[in-house]
């Protein structure tokens, strides 16, 4: 089974392969994806990385407020989307 982990306050450099690369001492990572605003098309700042359970427990553990090009990181559990309402 995979889980979705949350990676939040990344350097607006970062890419998706420095953050692949740092998970990637945890475990199998099966997709990166960073947010980009959409109408700047600029990183957010934070993204989403999915791997397989044992890995994902020991990255957000080891990786959770860990320096990351300059920045702590907030690495935890992605939680589902909230619905948000059709107008």
């Amino acid at each position: 089974m995979a889980k979705n982990i949350y990676v939040g306050n990344l350097p607006w450099s970062a890419t998706e392969e420095d953050v692949r690369a740092a998970f990637e001492t945890f475990g199998e990572v099966i997709s990166v994806k960073l947010v980009n605003d959409r109408e700047t098309g600029r990183p957010r700042g934070f993204g989403f990385v999915e791997m397989d359970d044992q890995g994902a427990l020991a990255a957000i553990e080891s990786l959770d407020g860990s320096d990351f090009g300059g920045r702590n990181l907030k690495v935890n559990e992605a939680r589902p989307r909230p619905e948000r309402p059709r107008w």
